[in-house]
């Protein structure tokens, strides 16, 4: 089973043998405790779920709580689910730590990107400005919204300014250069989505 929740630690970087310089995002990952085994019989697909970071049990709401007591686990901060091939072998209460991946790898890394907030059009979308003269009288500006009598409305989907980031994104066929057994750290060729400290979805990329 190689899929992990991890926390984004940051982006630095290696050389290789040739003495080429690799850029890497240091993933944090686990340990993970799996928390949770669905069934096709029970539930009708399986997946696990795990969890990620202790977290103190006042913080948690009393339903999150009893299904922590209820499996006789430490409670968890963070948890994400997984669908894997068979379930066999696995069992509530297991702990999976960095050493699931290896030098490597091929991952998939889902996360959320980081928050923009309200942008124009330029921004947001990559168009292009108009004429910086002061006659102008237009620079940043969306631009036409194209339909006049008929149909008498704007297209859906129009390019707009409004909110950016804050997605979820998936960058996928990532590379695993470099696994630290001690840290419990991976080294991924290059960048991954959301901020520092933002927590990752880690799973055997499905391109590879």
């Amino acid at each position: 089973m190689k899929a992990l929740i991890g926390k984004k630690v940051g982006m630095t970087q290696i050389f290789d043998e040739k003495g080429n310089i690799i850029p890497v995002t240091a993933i944090e990952v686990g340990p993970c405790t799996v928390t949770q085994i669905k069934t096709v019989d029970q539930d009708g697909y399986q997946s696990i779920q795990l969890g990620f970071e202790d977290v103190k049990e006042s913080k948690l709401t009393k339903p999150e709580l009893g299904k922590f007591k209820k499996s006789k686990l430490a409670p968890k901060k963070y948890l994400r689910e997984f669908p894997i091939e068979s379930v066999e072998g696995i069992n509530v209460g297991d702990e999976f730590k960095a050493d699931v991946f290896e030098v490597g790898d091929r991952v998939d890394i889902q996360g959320t990107s980081k928050g923009k907030g309200f942008q124009g059009v330029i921004k947001r979308h990559g168009q292009s400005r108009g004429p910086m003269g002061h006659g102008s009288m237009y620079h940043r500006r969306p631009g036409s919204m194209g339909p006049t009598s008929t149909p008498g409305r704007v297209f859906k989907g129009k390019n707009l300014p409004g909110h950016m980031g804050v997605e979820t994104v998936t960058i996928q066929n990532l590379e695993v250069v470099k696994v630290d057994l001690d840290k419990n750290i991976i080294l991924v060729k290059g960048s991954v989505p959301g901020a520092k400290k933002s927590i990752l979805k880690i799973r055997k990329s499905v391109k590879a």
